[in-house]
């Protein structure tokens, strides 16, 4: 059931396409994967490789690695979804990513980022190179970040659980990109979410645009002059789309709606804010006008042309030699990168990381290996990022023993030692052989049962 205010707020703002819109809220959500460029060759993410034709797979326009899925072939108990081969994502949540689009090398900054979407999509398009700064306020969501930047196979990711003001302070100027996917009201979320539609109303969308706002003045601070930021919400409220950008454009003088051409997104209403024409410029998607469940993105340029502030610079640590000689052992050649140690857990940071201390940090980087006394245990999160290792199990998706791997049950082998668990040729996580047996080292909290 949709809240009766709502309603009455659409059926005024949408006139004749109302009866449309509520139709389309009637239908069956829309569901979509995004192929992960990090984990699959060049050819699987352009063609569909025939592996992924179960799932029906129809293109997303506006994402060139996004597919609507048929909701009854459940991609996500796939064996595939577990090596971090695809992400789940509703279609129109892939737009705000694909309008920022960042350029390998750069510096970007996802600074509402959990569960971690439109990070993993960032992080496919730096393709490993320059740093990808992604927060979270809320704790347990932070959590769940962090755990979908491991599966993802990201390895230039600094995972943070802050408050945005107090980035703000820390990284003036210093972000090339910016993402905002604001908190707001979810009225996109409808379809999805009883509890969303339960929980809205006037005073909540208008709560949401007071907290938008302080949002985006602290991005707003930590975009260098000439750098793009993308404001979006999963919302159709005007209050928190137009108005909280035209607001936005009042307090920032030094920043422009960047018209894109986009022939998939509806234009922006400046009618429902201040009438500024520039709104025009920003994207509605519709859910009765395109397969999505409905977001809303602006395209912000600051004014200027300079590089991104110099800050002080992670020191790290030295590799410990437990660990370079368990990656010797593995037969993995690391990227460039810094040695950080957190506790038992050792790390390898992007180069000329900012430096942490202060920063509540989830993830600095790639986990390699966690100490026990001389010992270097590999981490779960190398055996995703890594394509290769000295010693190799061969599944497929379809074998029984692919199920029981997953469950954490032990298989029969010939490998010795530490071991590369492969589905498809796609890395899924460690074993290691002894005596005709491969023990099983998938993390406990991961297991399919």
């Amino acid at each position: 059931m949709l809240p009766a205010l709502f309603c009455e707020r659409m059926k005024t703002l949408l006139g004749p396409e109302y009866d449309a819109f509520l139709q389309a809220l009637e239908l069956p959500r829309a569901v979509g994967l995004r192929l992960n460029p990090l984990k699959l060759p060049e050819q699987t993410v352009r063609a569909v490789d025939p592996t992924l034709s179960a799932f029906h797979l129809t293109p997303v326009p506006w994402c060139p690695t996004g597919y609507c899925y048929d909701p009854e072939t459940r991609p996500g108990l796939h064996p595939w979804h577990a090596a971090g081969a695809y992400y789940l994502q509703e279609p129109s949540a892939m737009a705000p990513a694909e309008l920022l689009d960042p350029k390998p090398g750069e510096r970007v900054l996802d600074l509402c980022a959990a569960p971690g979407g439109k990070t993993t999509q960032l992080a496919g398009k730096l393709q490993g190179r320059g740093l990808l700064v992604c927060n979270e306020i809320h704790p347990k969501r932070a959590a769940i970040l962090a755990s979908n930047v491991e599966r993802m196979s990201v390895a230039n990711a600094l995972v943070l659980n802050e408050h945005p003001a107090r980035l703000a302070e820390r990284f003036p100027g210093y972000f090339d990109r910016v993402l905002v996917d604001a908190p707001c009201s979810g009225e996109g979320m409808f379809r999805k979410h009883d509890a969303a539609g339960e929980d809205w109303s006037p005073d909540t969308v208008a709560m949401c645009a007071r907290r938008q706002a302080e949002i985006l003045d602290s991005a707003a601070r930590m975009l260098r002059p000439g750098g793009r930021l993308v404001y979006s919400t999963c919302t159709f409220s005007p209050e928190e789309n137009e108005g909280s950008v035209g607001a936005f454009l009042r307090r920032h003088p030094d920043y422009r709606v960047e018209a894109l051409s986009r022939p998939a997104f509806s234009p922006g209403r400046p009618e429902w804010a201040d009438g500024d024409p520039a709104l025009a410029g920003t994207f509605r998607l519709w859910p009765h006008r395109l397969r999505g469940e409905g977001h809303f993105a602006a395209v912000l340029r600051r004014e200027g042309d300079e590089e991104g502030q110099s800050l002080p610079t992670e020191p790290g640590d030295r590799l410990p030699d437990a660990v370079a000689a368990l990656m010797k052992e593995l037969g993995i050649r690391l990227p460039p990168g810094i040695p950080v140690r957190f506790g038992e857990r050792v790390f390898l940071a992007p180069p000329a990381l900012p430096a942490l201390r202060g920063l509540k940090v989830l993830r600095p980087g790639l986990e390699l290996a966690s100490l026990r006394k001389d010992l270097a245990v590999p981490a779960h999160a190398l055996a995703l990022w890594t394509k290769q290792a000295s010693s190799c199990h061969e599944l497929s998706a379809e074998d029984p023993a692919c199920a029981a791997y997953l469950r954490g049950e032990t298989l029969p082998s010939d490998a010795r030692g530490w071991t590369l668990v492969r589905v498809d040729g796609l890395s899924l996580g460690w074993g290691k052989g002894s005596v005709g047996v491969l023990k099983n080292h998938y993390p406990k909290g991961l297991r399919i049962f």
